[in-house]
């Protein structure tokens, strides 16, 4: 029967990478696999909830959903694994070097550049930072949202990028006085000269947080368990020495898979309430979002 993997394809190298593990975990002694890619993450987790794949590789965001999905129908998720560098991340804001802001609180009246609506990282959890100084985004705060790559929950790097591009905008009008990012790509950016080395300082950051999850759906209990147990043993035994594993393993921005943790979601599902982007039962509920 084997595991059916769904993936969302965020990138041209998603096709690499699954092809490439496809290829190893299918290997003497591995699993039967296979993978589906998807255009965007909320198909994928309809269908992990429905039973149409048996795992999905899970943004932050797409867990959260596909958790409160489960539980509406009495179904069961099975974390499986996550990466090395998806552990214990924060997101900054981000003034120019020589803003009188000085707290988040000096940004009332001023305008906050995000990432994509369903951004965890450049908007969801900066905004809910906002929240945790006493401002209300949208009213004492401007959003200007930069929605690149839609639907693929942040992944796409482009909306974060345009965001910081902004503190520096020629034009006045379409200048920003922060900027909200994951902090590797404050560095990502530093290094490409979007931001220019010692022009832009940290105004705050987020408490740590986890990013994607591989996560087991209700098709995987029964027959398929010891198939997805396998595929979890595969998974965390990949060493990065192989030289074989290891440029799959560079695209996929990971030098080990460990196992899963879910308590560094918390932070997540709490800005996920703020903002209304899921109900309780996982149903999409912002209305300005259409993957």
């Amino acid at each position: 029967m084997g595991v059916l993997l769904g993936a969302v394809a965020y990138d041209p190298k998603v096709v690499t990478i699954w092809d490439g593990f496809r290829a190893w975990l299918r290997g003497p002694g591995g699993v039967d696999f296979d993978y589906l890619l998807y255009s965007n993450y909320e198909r994928q987790v309809s269908d992990l909830v429905d039973g149409r794949i048996d795992v999905a590789w899970n943004s932050p965001l797409a867990w959260v959903r596909a958790r409160r999905l489960a539980a509406a129908r009495g179904a069961t998720l099975t974390p499986v694994t996550m990466r090395d560098t998806d552990c214990d991340l924060r997101s900054v804001v981000v003034v120019r070097a020589d803003s009188p802001v000085t707290s988040l609180g000096d940004l009332a009246g001023r305008v906050v550049a995000t990432g994509a609506v369903d951004s965890p990282q450049a908007t969801l959890l900066p905004l809910s930072l906002l929240r945790s100084a006493g401002l209300k985004p949208g009213a004492d705060v401007t959003v200007r949202r930069f929605d690149v790559g839609v639907g693929l929950h942040g992944d796409h790097v482009g909306g974060e990028r345009d965001a910081a591009r902004a503190l520096f905008a020629a034009d006045p009008a379409d200048r920003v006085d922060a900027a909200c990012m994951i902090d590797a790509n404050l560095l990502l950016f530093g290094r490409e000269g979007v931001l220019p080395a010692g022009a832009v300082r940290v105004l705050a950051q987020t408490p740590p947080y986890d990013h994607c999850t591989m996560t087991a759906g209700p098709s995987a209990a029964g027959g398929l368990d010891v198939d997805v147990a396998r595929l979890a043993e595969l998974l965390l035994g990949m060493d990065y020495a192989d030289a074989t594993l290891r440029p799959l393993l560079d695209l996929e921005g990971l030098k080990e898979w460990r196992p899963p943790r879910l308590s560094g979601y918390e932070q997540l599902e709490r800005a996920v309430d703020e903002a209304g982007f899921y109900d309780a039962d996982g149903t999409v509920t912002a209305a300005d979002y259409r993957p």
